[in-house]
């Protein structure tokens, strides 16, 4: 039986550590979001029970800061519980998807074009997603669509997997995760801020600690109030960043070849998907003038409906329509194919 090569040896190693890898994210999730519910539930009680009743203008600010902290709940509930949105099944039992997207694809013969810096002339058009075979799951894989490895089933929309709410960021529970990170920064924040010399009487420098609430868990929850804050606040300034231009996490590292690939002939690659900043973001939303909801529903701990299920996508048209992008091509791939 002839030898395997050195190079398909260490092949073989790290794909065994990479499901080693995704079977441990998976089994992490349920720990973490009991974890992460203890978390807000131990700082909202320090909250309410030390530094609410010395808030100046409580008749003012304590029911904005009893609607932060339903919105922090509500939306954390609703990103851990809504599925992220899974695409059809395998056409016939066995089958698989085609051989295209088994690496990153050339883009070659694309509308390649300038990126025009004045938007605002561009409109909006629906244009149906091109559908392929998964070559993981067999099933049905529209654009944007990805195959998660840790579900082991195609999300639409994927963002990634965020063991923090044990399942897919996804088009259905996207929103409810970039407003769970907002009203997570707010709070933090808000503690961090507001709790500023209650931290100090809780170690003991100036007067005895007089709450219910144990001093340790609030210097501990004011400790993490910071680190959380600020860590959060940096994944939600990318995520935001991300929706304004009109790409998901996985859609930027594609991006980042495309663009690398068209300055390399000296050419510019332009995302089909991005009509503008404020359009893109009223689209994640489903906000403005054309949208489902108006824009205090952000204020609210409402569920809220993306504008598209994922099988057609709003795109830009106009001169530039196709540049970047055409229906007949392969133009995204999963990490695992990549």
């Amino acid at each position: 039986m002839p030898c395997s090569s050195p190079a398909s040896v260490v092949f073989r190693c790290f794909k065994c550590i990479e499901r080693s890898a995704d079977r441990a994210t998976g089994a992490a999730g349920p720990v973490l979001v009991t974890l992460g519910v203890g978390l807000l539930g131990m700082g909202t009680v320090c909250f309410f029970d030390v530094i609410e009743p010395t808030l100046p203008f409580r008749l003012l600010l304590t029911p904005l800061c009893v609607l932060i902290a339903g919105n922090m709940f509500a939306h954390y509930y609703y990103a851990c519980t809504v599925p992220p949105g899974f695409t059809q099944g395998p056409v016939a039992p066995g089958a698989r998807g085609t051989a295209e997207g088994d690496r990153m694809p050339e883009p070659r013969g694309w509308n390649w074009a300038p990126m025009r810096r004045d938007r605002r002339e561009w409109e909006m058009q629906m244009t149906p997603a091109r559908v392929t075979l998964c070559r993981r799951c067999g099933g049905r894989k529209p654009e944007r669509a990805h195959h998660c490895r840790v579900c082991n089933r195609c999300v639409l929309k994927y963002d990634h997997h965020c063991p923090g709410i044990n399942q897919c960021v996804g088009i259905y529970n996207e929103r409810h995760f970039v407003l769970f990170m907002f009203y997570l920064v707010l709070a933090t924040w808000s503690f961090v801020i507001a709790g500023y010399s209650n931290a100090w009487e809780a170690m003991g420098f100036e007067h005895d600690w007089p709450h219910r609430s144990p001093g340790v868990a609030f210097i501990m929850t004011y400790i993490l109030s910071i680190a959380i804050g600020l860590a959060v606040f940096i994944m939600l300034a990318w995520q935001v960043w991300g929706i304004a231009v009109g790409e998901t996490a996985v859609e930027s590292q594609d991006f980042a070849y495309y663009r690398r690939l068209a300055k390399e002939r000296g050419e510019t690659f332009v995302n089909a998907y991005d009509i503008g900043k404020r359009r893109n973001l009223e689209l994640f939303f489903n906000t403005g003038p054309d949208g489902l909801h108006p824009w205090w529903a952000m204020l609210l701990p409402l569920r809220a409906l993306p504008y598209t299920d994922g099988y057609s996508w709003a795109r830009a048209r106009g001169e530039h329509v196709g540049i970047g992008f055409r229906p007949d091509d392969e133009v995204l791939t999963d990490e695992e194919e990549a």
